[in-house]
């Protein structure tokens, strides 16, 4: 997808914020992605989906898996576009587990995908628990890439949209040091 094309349909649908976020990495920005937004516009998501769906239909893929809560719609839409098999996994006692009587057989081939990657924590554990069942990772995607290098995928990675934010430490942040009220959108409960 265009960059540019990409970027007017998260700001048509209100998913490009600004302002001081408390992101799911503990780290602060001063733009947050909130894709929940984007999802509220169904015909505009799927636009998306079939963009990530598009890159992988050459790909022999068993199951489109995303983590929760930001990869649920993401998983179904992408599997939905490669008619393909949609599960997600959630956090059980702070880990993700398969629940729900979902599972991932040994060879299973797996897509992995998510709203946002900006540190790739949520993805690469769900990768690593996925491995361990004896799935084969076979590729990475999400609609937003804003990991300015941090996501080291270990298997294709495809995204829509590049977005180059900086993030903050909390103890290095500008806008902590400017009284700018802190936001917490993320789903990982951090406080």
């Amino acid at each position: 997808m265009e960059k540019e094309k990409a970027l007017y349909l998260l700001k048509k649908t209100g998913a490009l914020l600004e302002g001081h976020f408390l992101l799911s990495s503990g780290n602060h920005s001063k733009y947050y992605i909130q894709c929940a937004h984007l999802m509220s516009y169904p015909d505009i998501a799927e636009e998306f989906f079939n963009d990530i769906a598009d890159h992988f239909r050459d790909y022999d893929i068993d199951t489109v898996v995303g983590p929760a809560v930001g990869g649920i719609v993401v998983s179904y839409g992408v599997a939905k576009a490669l008619n393909k098999k949609s599960i997600f996994m959630e956090r059980e006692n702070g880990i993700f587990t398969l629940r729900r009587g979902f599972e991932v057989k040994d060879g299973e081939r797996v897509l992995l995908v998510e709203d946002v990657i900006t540190t790739g924590g949520s993805i690469l554990e769900v990768a690593n628990i996925l491995r361990k069942i004896g799935a084969k990772i076979i590729g990475y995607a999400s609609i937003v890439n804003r990991a300015s290098g941090r996501f080291k995928p270990d298997a294709d990675y495809y995204y829509s949209i590049k977005m180059d934010f900086p993030i903050y430490n909390p103890d290095e942040c500008p806008l902590c040091r400017a009284n700018i009220p802190l936001v917490k959108h993320g789903s990982r409960g951090l406080k």
